[in-house]
């Protein structure tokens, strides 16, 4: 008709309720994916026997969980921290002071590290969060070494002697299991599917979209509505109760610890690297990273020496730069399709 205007749609663009459709088909399809590689993971130890291998499937699967609990901060929200180490450290001696001293199943122990953790990362959340970039994770350090030099000295958890576990039968009470290494696969995989699934859930709701805003451009999210204070400490309490959780899993695992075998600054470390590798901000990013680092980390300390010779940390270096330079948006990058090929497919 003669005056009328017919506006045509953007290219690539789609309507409201197809967006809407594919955006419930994607997060369907994730689900679905997750189901698979969690069986497959389950089942994985029936298939290997060597003992070796399955301490580096328990070890892989752990700081798999532990590197996804840092991406919920580091990774979502942006905020870089480097002191990981002291939450894990206070889930590890929680776990084992009550169990040890008090004869209190350390599934308790688990519960309550959780909850110090996640208190002690609102506190240092309330100052450290009006740092601003390498501020913020200078602090994170500081103040993970102050930790480690307190319980290094403090009597109560043992100093530097550290916590010797006793020996008791194979029990899910005691979450020991001196003849078999499936259980601790099991437990560990138990820990990621569970960062896995608060991610997913958190990753596309109202806080999940506050994150990333808060990563992206603090000011402008605080103009759009977002509460930047609170999304931060918000990530930084649920990352912090993962990682004691996971902590105080390592301690039963290795029946010891002392100050520099679960607060030393090479555990924050070795808490980031795999979700800097696999992709930030991604749900399967902690995983990959995790598959290609740890199993390297293990081989080199069995085989070449290890910690004391250096030879991980070279490897960390290269693996960072390789990533760097060839994916800076990490390993899962090669797995993406661009977006200028997805709308071409449209």
């Amino acid at each position: 008709m003669a005056g009328t205007t017919i506006t045509a749609a953007p290219t690539g663009s789609l309507p409201l309720d197809e967006s809407a459709r594919r955006f419930t088909a994607k997060r369907r399809r994730s689900l679905y994916v997750g189901a698979v590689v969690f069986a497959a993971l389950a089942a994985l130890p029936y298939a290997i026997r060597d003992v070796y291998l399955q301490n580096v499937l328990v070890l892989t699967l752990l700081y798999a969980a532990l590197s996804q609990s840092w991406n919920i901060l580091g990774g979502y929200c942006g905020q870089i921290s480097l002191g990981h180490a002291l939450y894990f450290g206070i889930g590890a001696y929680a776990t084992s002071i009550l169990f040890v001293n008090y004869g209190i199943t350390p599934w308790a122990g688990l519960g309550l590290g959780a909850v110090i953790a996640a208190l002690v990362a609102l506190a240092i959340g309330w100052p450290c969060f009006r740092l601003g970039g390498h501020y913020f994770s200078i602090a994170t350090i500081v103040i993970a070494e102050a930790g480690l030099l307190l319980v290094q000295n403090w009597d109560f958890v043992g100093g530097a002697m550290g916590v010797q576990w006793p020996f008791n039968p194979d029990a899910w009470a005691t979450l020991q299991f001196a003849q078999d290494k499936v259980p601790y696969v099991h437990l560990a995989l138990g820990l990621f599917v569970a960062t896995w699934l608060v991610t997913y859930g958190v990753a596309e709701s109202r806080w999940g979209y506050g994150w990333r805003a808060v990563k992206d451009d603090p000011a402008a999210a605080q103009s759009l509505g977002v509460e930047v204070f609170r999304s931060k400490m918000a990530a930084a309490a649920i990352s912090a109760f993962f990682t004691a959780i996971g902590g105080g899993l390592y301690a039963a695992y290795v029946s010891y610890i002392d100050p520099e075998s679960v607060m030393s600054f090479r555990f924050s470390l070795l808490f980031a690297l795999p979700a800097v590798l696999g992709g930030v901000g991604t749900l399967w990013g902690a995983l990959v990273g995790a598959v290609i680092l740890i199993p390297i980390t293990e081989i080199s300390r069995s085989y070449l020496g290890g910690t004391g010779s250096g030879i991980d940390l070279i490897f960390y270096g290269a693996l960072v730069m390789i990533v760097s330079l060839a994916r800076p948006e990490g390993v899962l990058s090669l797995f993406k399709r661009t977006r200028k090929a997805r709308n071409a497919e449209i």
